[in-house]
């Protein structure tokens, strides 16, 4: 059943406070169409369009999990991050939880080289081969770069190409990654608050993006739609060239 006529699941997104806005100063004009009403200086969200807006978002989602697309989960704001890491985990799937890097889609080539030497150390360090190469004092230093390469980029270092979809909590926390986003054209999924501007966003889902309850249940739901997509994908067999046939 989608959410959309879904009333229980309203009442649930009610329950979490997800209808709750900003001030309505700080409103952004593209989400005007979204609020229901506002209750004492603060935006109260329209649920039902919310659910419609949610119920968008899942299809793309379930699309592309089922076409086997890799979706970049992005929350770095302290309400969110630990939510959003879990999520991400859950699927198997790339995240930015601790800090976006300038870059890290539009100058990927060099996101790579970190990426690649964070590898090279980690499996360094497997094989024993650090203690081998390198003095303790150079292994103390060794350590923190490792340490730094990990807060930075341990969420994304299975990417090889850019991501197909990016899943934002907060697109005006997050506004570098929703830049870099829309400069590679990579459509973005965004839970967002009344404060953030919507024509930067290709499926919006309109409600509170900082209680840790909204944003629990209304990513819980995308997470599902992706899984469900990702458990149904078919890889491609790789195709076999055949031989030429020879003429006389």
């Amino acid at each position: 059943m989608s959410t959309t006529t879904d009333k229980s699941f309203i009442e649930r997104l009610f329950q979490a406070g997800s209808h709750f806005g900003f001030k309505k100063r700080r409103r952004h004009p593209t989400v005007a169409s979204y609020i229901y009403t506002t209750k004492d200086g603060n935006d109260i969200f329209d649920l039902e369009k919310t659910t419609v807006l949610l119920d968008k978002a899942k299809e793309t989602l379930k699309e592309a999990g089922l076409h086997g697309k890799t979706v970049l989960f992005v929350g770095t704001k302290d309400e969110a991050s630990r939510i959003v890491k879990d999520a991400a985990v859950k699927v198997e799937a790339p995240y930015v939880t601790n800090r976006w890097i300038g870059g890290m889609l539009t100058n990927f080539s060099e996101i790579k080289k970190r990426i690649n030497r964070l590898a090279t150390l980690m499996s360094e360090k497997e094989s024993g081969e650090l203690e081998r190469k390198y003095t303790k004092k150079e292994r103390v230093v060794i350590g923190r770069e490792v340490d730094k390469l990990n807060f930075n980029f341990a969420g994304i270092s299975t990417i090889t190409k850019m991501p197909d979809y990016m899943l934002v909590i907060d697109p005006r926390h997050d506004s570098i990654a929703v830049a870099e986003g829309n400069e590679k054209k990579i459509p973005i999924i965004a839970i967002m608050g009344s404060d953030c501007d919507a024509s930067k966003i290709a499926f919006p889902v309109m409600a509170n993006d900082s209680l840790q309850t909204s944003v629990s249940l209304i990513l819980g739901e995308l997470v599902e739609a992706y899984s469900e997509g990702k458990s149904a994908y078919v890889p491609k067999a790789p195709e076999t060239k055949r031989a030429p046939v020879r003429t006389r």
